[in-house]
């Protein structure tokens, strides 16, 4: 496994570790950059890309023992420096605001000697930066008008701004995971352009094709060691692929894997033809006490699906589902809300709790109808009493039902959306990232939780980008890529390596 540069580093990190209570993210990780190159860092969801990152950047702190140097002189990891720059996932950028007011944002504006704006110094620098990536757009108007590729170019255009040839680290994270597959090659002529430019890059990325049209090197990353620094030129997809799943699938040893309960025959939900974001034209099936995942990389539409199925999707909607339970008849996907299907979402702060709220008013608001007396007062004994016994039974520690939901952590706050779902007594559940900012513990018995409620007839569908969900939870999962179902897998073919290899398109 070797990790030997032919330029000196611009780049070396020794022995980076992190922990987070019982965690290890990161373990004893070196990474070295060559001046010049494009070097790619892989792995699967989990395996400590993202917290390497956030060190790098000074969002968390390495623990003792890390040394880095950045062009060949001692530098202390997470520090402000100018010679390393980033452009993160979620860019950064302002959409209300102009190109040139987002870049102005980041660097300031051009001044004259009374500190007034020279509007027009600004606009030709905007232009004449953006222009070097072949983007031509007018630097005045909203960025919400922008599309995806040209938001990213903006974002590394003013991460670069006021450097010099030769100079510095680009950090690239996920740069093309909400990009149109259409768009994809023009984000990578964009990084081999900074290259020329004199800047090394380093490629975050899921996308294992992305990786061999544009890397020169990769380092692969899993359970938080490094696993090994190769050139591309002597990979294929496939040996990429096993090195970031792990033949020996240590992941899937480490949970509880659910036995393959056979499917009942009888449906709980049908889908046909959705179409909606990136999904196209997709349909399946889920039969009662199924666990059902969805999986797929960013951009596949895995993350989607839950929001189409259960009408929270914000855009237009297409096909058909049914409930075959509740009704023969196929229902317009674009009224899936009356379906009544509850969601578990994906982001919880934003989407999942009601920051205001206390624990019993988080868990109730769905339920609010049934809690009314004659007179449409909210009977509150029976909120008391349905609150507590849903506490008890999902395992919530909060120090009573009116206590803030703020005060809970967040595997617990997940608990009590969770229990919100459930107390509606649901014929199908969709959970949407349904461990994601839990501990291990919490996941272990949100895991319990989910396949017991699957025992007793409920319908589930599971969509993760954390395959260690996937390989706990589901009996069969549907992989998808570019908006539809590309592979099924099911018991025990439900591997860390299948799932990794069909994800990427490398079976």
């Amino acid at each position: 496994m070797s990790d030997t540069v032919t330029t000196s580093p611009v780049l070396s990190i020794t022995g980076l570790s992190k922990r987070f209570g019982g965690t290890q993210a990161l373990r004893d990780v070196d990474l070295n950059i060559a001046q010049g190159e494009i070097h790619a860092l892989v792995g699967p969801n989990g395996s400590g890309k993202s917290t390497l990152i956030k060190i790098l950047a000074g969002y968390h702190q390495a623990d003792a023992g890390a040394e880095a140097r950045l062009d060949g002189e001692p530098f202390e990891l997470g520090s402000d420096h100018d010679r390393l720059r980033f452009v993160h996932q979620e860019l950064g950028l302002v959409g209300e605001l102009s190109a040139m007011d987002n870049l102005a944002l980041s660097r300031g504006f051009a001044r004259s000697r009374l500190g007034n704006i020279r509007w027009r110094e600004q606009e030709h620098r905007t232009v004449e930066l953006v222009h070097r990536f072949g983007l031509d757009i007018d630097v005045r108007r909203p960025l919400v008008d922008a599309t995806p590729v040209q938001r990213t170019v903006v974002a590394i255009a003013a991460a670069l701004q006021g450097w010099e040839a030769d100079q510095g680290l680009l950090v690239l994270d996920e740069p093309t995971a909400v990009l149109p597959p259409g768009e994809v090659g023009k984000l990578l002529d964009i990084v081999r352009e900074v290259r020329r430019g004199g800047a090394s890059v380093l490629y975050v990325s899921h996308r294992l094709d992305e990786i061999f049209q544009v890397a020169d090197r990769v380092t692969v990353i899993r359970g938080g060691r490094r696993i090994a620094t190769r050139p591309v030129q002597g990979l294929t997809p496939q040996s990429l692929a096993s090195l970031m799943a792990g033949e020996a699938t240590e992941r899937s040893a480490e949970r509880p894997k659910v036995s393959a309960t056979s499917r009942s025959g009888e449906s709980a939900l049908e889908a046909r033809e959705l179409t909606g974001g990136p999904l196209r034209g997709l349909g399946f099936s889920l039969a009662r006490g199924e666990l059902l995942g969805i999986a797929g990389l960013a951009g596949s539409g895995h993350d989607v699906l839950p929001y189409v199925v259960t009408g929270a999707w914000p855009g237009d909607v297409q096909g058909q589902l049914r409930c075959p339970a509740r009704s023969p008849e196929w229902s317009d996907a674009s009224r899936a809300a009356r379906l009544g299907i509850p969601l578990v979402p994906g982001d919880r702060a934003a989407h999942g709790v009601i920051a205001d709220f206390s624990v019993a008013e988080n868990l109730t608001l769905p339920l609010l109808s049934r809690l009314r007396t004659g007179r449409r007062l909210l009977d509150g004994r029976h909120e008391a009493a349905l609150v507590d016994d849903w506490v008890e039974r999902v395992g919530i520690r909060t120090a009573g039902r009116d206590a803030p939901i703020t005060t809970l952590s967040g595997g617990n706050q997940q608990k009590v959306v969770m229990a919100r779902c459930l107390a509606l007594e649901p014929e199908v559940l969709v959970l949407c990232e349904p461990t994601a900012g839990v501990d291990i513990a919490t996941r272990l018995q949100l895991y319990d939780l989910i396949k017991e409620q699957a025992a007793q007839g409920l319908g589930v569908i599971v969509s993760s980008s954390d395959v260690g969900d996937l390989l706990a939870l589901c009996t069969r999962v549907l992989v998808l890529r570019d908006g539809q179902v590309v592979r099924e897998i099911a018991g025990e073919a439900i591997t860390e390596p299948t799932l990794v290899h069909a994800m990427e398109g490398t079976e």
